[in-house]
């Protein structure tokens, strides 16, 4: 049984009221949370329980994550709304498109999803990934501002006073902040790009202006550190002790998040370390889906009933994989009438019977993936690994939890998951990563570093077998290209306010070079398996440019030298600084005026 809530949060203390938004965008199920910050109160997380076409009239946290289109590309059933069954013969009339799974396309391609376009449902035409989240994240706003209004006292002006102030539904360009911010979850998977289109998607969908200050009120966090949250929350960490490990595997529609921690700071303090980097995996419970749909194709290729497939798997993904607890008893698919029988392939009365040993082998990947994750951080950390939390959606399947634990006896964890709401881990746990912030430090998942051309050494054997990589530079120094200089290597573990910084010189023989007014920076990272990666040539495949870093230069003070041979050329000097510690990179320039330091914004652009 889970331990009750705790709440240490004190009063909030802004001039005025603002609203926190946290959007869970799922692979198969979404969930909104929010929190009210009202002058002088303590805030608290709540969550959207009420949705259009919503078949639980008690209220239910979560919505599926569908959208049909019609031809021309208009959005027509979103949600719940969606899977009603009247919808279906719309869709089949009107020849409508149906967007499902589609944040998969989003996912970063140096994830564990080789092979994974193959199964993944294609997106409508002429529709990018960016254009189906947006219409996505447009809903969820509306149905957070529909369920406001109608559960507050004066809902209308409640929802206006955040709506007016950030120019929300309309297309104002208002640099006004602070009305609304809106908290998007990841993959732990998922990097800078990824965030790059969520936030393209965000302004798409009117959330915020195309402006910097509207940008900055979308913030991420990974799912990993979001459900740290939700457990810290829910009391699932309250036997933790300081300096003990926690491993938190989130089990979603999509992916198995797996996220290791320590409790950290001392008696009675919620804060946390990152000490591995977070894993990112392709088992969530879709892939079940897609097992069975597998093993139904092959049994059915001889029966009628195959032309039944889609609605006899999406039964079993609605009832039969949802209810799975014991692999020596038989399982039912209930998809017809007392009419549909075929005894060959164990129909009768309308519902198919399957082996509980085969349903298991559906599982079995996803419990693999769970259990060897887990052991992969024991064997990693030592015996510091105590605690094992379980949450998300997939996370409620009693024959994951229990068939995880199982395999785990004998390892000393405490193995646990939330009582209920395990569907709204991540949204909950996002609103609580805004308010409370756990985490104080992370985990480097690559290294990182810029491609350089350093001095020229003839007594250096690495400089002498690349003569083809050899240039003279503006200042008449003999130069070699293709050197990887590093700025942060991977499984370091950083704070959030530690500065990294590059330095940089730029020389021209023009003093009208473009290049001197504008600081463009190409960083990279290394995903190899090289320890002390220092050339580009060795092991390419593993260099990828990660950001190219750009911002206006002209500030910076130029100096106008000579050459050994009089030749006159002209330079500038400044330092790029990346902190690498928060849930999304930022930069700045930094450099030196007269002894004096500056500073400016840089922006990051990655490559679409």
């Amino acid at each position: 049984m889970s331990a009750p809530k705790t709440n240490a949060r004190t009063a909030y203390s802004g001039s005025r009221r603002k609203l926190v938004l946290a959007f869970d965008v799922g692979t198969t199920f979404s969930g909104i949370s929010y929190c009210i910050l009202d002058p002088g109160q303590i805030p608290g997380v709540k969550s959207v329980t009420r949705f259009p076409a919503q078949e639980t009239s008690s209220g239910a946290s979560k919505i599926p994550t569908i959208i049909y289109y019609d031809p021309e590309g208009r959005v027509r059933a979103v949600g719940a709304e969606a899977a009603q069954e009247s919808i279906y013969d719309s869709a089949i009339e009107g020849e409508w498109y149906k967007a499902e799974w589609f944040k998969l396309h989003l996912r970063s391609k140096f994830t564990s999803s080789k092979n994974l376009h193959e199964s993944i449902p294609d997106l409508p035409p002429n529709k990018t990934v960016v254009d189906v989240v947006a219409d996505f994240l447009s809903y969820l706003l509306n149905c957070a501002s529909t369920y406001i209004r109608e559960t507050y006292p004066n809902g209308d002006d409640l929802w206006n006073s955040f709506a007016s102030a950030t120019g929300i539904g309309s297309a104002s360009s208002s640099t006004q902040t602070d009305g609304i911010q809106f908290v998007l979850s990841h993959p732990n998977g998922w990097e800078g790009k990824e965030q790059a289109q969520m936030r393209q998607a965000a302004v798409q969908a009117k959330l915020v202006p195309d402006t910097t200050d509207g940008h900055k009120r979308v913030s991420f966090v990974t799912e990993g550190e979001a459900s740290l949250h939700f457990a810290v929350e829910n009391g699932l960490l309250a036997s933790a002790n300081d300096g003990e490990g926690i491993v938190v595997v989130d089990a979603g529609g999509g992916t198995v998040d797996v996220s290791t921690y320590k409790r950290s700071g001392g008696k009675g303090q919620k804060t946390f370390e990152e000490i591995a980097v977070p894993k990112c995996y392709f088992h969530g419970s879709v892939f079940v889906t897609l097992a069975a749909k597998d093993f139904l194709r092959k049994t059915l290729s001889e029966s009628p009933f195959l032309d039944d497939l889609d609605h006899i798997t999406a039964c079993f993904d609605k009832t039969t994989k949802t209810r799975f607890r014991n692999a020596e008893d038989p399982q039912y698919v209930k998809f017809g009438s007392a009419r549909d029988n075929d005894a060959d392939v164990q129909i009768r009365f309308g519902q198919m019977r399957l082996a509980g040993k085969d349903v298991a082998e559906f599982f079995q990947p996803s419990v693999d993936c769970v259990v060897e994750a887990v052991l992969e951080q024991i064997k990693a950390q030592g015996s510091n690994i105590r605690h094992m939390v379980l949450v998300g959606g997939f996370g409620a399947s009693d024959w994951l939890y229990q068939r995880a634990k199982d395999r785990l006896a004998g390892k000393k964890l405490t193995i646990s998951r939330p009582e209920n709401n395990v569907n709204k881990a991540v949204s909950d746990g996002a609103i609580s990563f805004h308010l409370d912030h756990y985490v104080r430090t992370r985990v480097s998942k690559v290294t990182y570093g810029c491609h350089i051309h350093v001095a020229y050494k003839s007594n250096d054997p690495e400089h002498v077998k690349r003569p083809q990589n050899k240039f003279t530079d503006a200042d008449d120094t003999l130069r070699i290209k293709g050197y990887f200089q590093t700025v942060l290597k991977k499984d370091t573990q950083v704070t959030e306010e530690q500065e990294f910084r590059h330095s940089l010189t730029r020389t021209s023989t023009s003093a009208t070079d473009t290049a001197l007014n504008k600081a463009e920076v190409s960083f990279m990272c290394y995903r190899g398996e090289v320890k002390d990666p220092k050339w580009l040539d060795v092991d390419a495949d593993n260099y990828t440019t990660l950001f190219t870093l750009s911002t206006n230069s002209e500030s910076v003070p130029r100096k106008t030298q000579r050459t050994s041979s009089g030749k006159t050329f002209y330079s500038v000097e400044y330092e790029v600084v990346i902190l690498f510690g928060l849930t999304e990179l930022q930069a700045q320039l930094r450099w030196f005026d007269k002894g004096v330091e500056k500073r400016s914004a840089a922006s990051m652009i990655y490559d679409s």
